[in-house]
């Protein structure tokens, strides 16, 4: 799914059965970098932003409660899609 569509999707509210593959396109989007991979989870930093993402795929899927912080995030900073790290 595009970053842009998915972003749609779940800012509605649409949180379950979210690929995880295009969970981590979007975070991506948004200019994170894959820090450091560790078992199911991956790290992500971004250079104007002093916290980490933590991502974990579960049976292919992202986890709720982390794509609500992923989207926390990018309110709080207004990152865009495309924003560079």
């Amino acid at each position: 799914m595009q970053p842009r569509k998915l972003l749609a999707r779940i800012s509605r509210g649409d949180l379950q059965n979210v690929s995880f593959s295009d969970f981590c396109r979007l975070v991506e989007a948004f200019g994170f970098s894959i820090i450091r991979t560790s078992g199911s989870h991956r790290i992500y930093g971004h250079r104007q932003i002093p916290e980490l993402v933590n991502v974990q795929d579960v049976g292919g899927d992202a986890k709720p409660y982390q794509i609500r912080q992923v989207l926390r995030l990018v309110e709080r900073y207004n990152l865009r899609l495309g924003d560079a790290p």
